[in-house]
């Protein structure tokens, strides 16, 4: 899971898989902003067959907080 959710992540963004760690947020990623947030999340929700609740979607503003969503989402179904 880790890697899919790097390498979306990566794609969103367009920057290199490498800069995305579990410290990546908006406030370590310039190119992280609300539009690409959104299409991150789109893509997310694509690549993994889930679906985030409109609450969800602010609270997921960095990629640990991403990863622990997915996994949760991820062992429910």
């Amino acid at each position: 899971m880790d890697e899919r959710l790097k390498r979306v992540t990566a794609e969103t963004f367009e920057v290199d898989a490498e800069r995305i760690d579990t410290h990546t947020a908006p406030d370590t990623l310039t190119a992280w902003d609300s539009l690409r947030h959104m299409s991150l999340i789109l893509a997310l929700e694509r690549e993994f067959g889930i679906e985030f609740d409109e609450e969800e979607i602010p609270e997921l503003s960095s990629y640990e907080l991403l990863r622990e969503a997915i996994a949760a989402k991820l062992a429910t179904t």
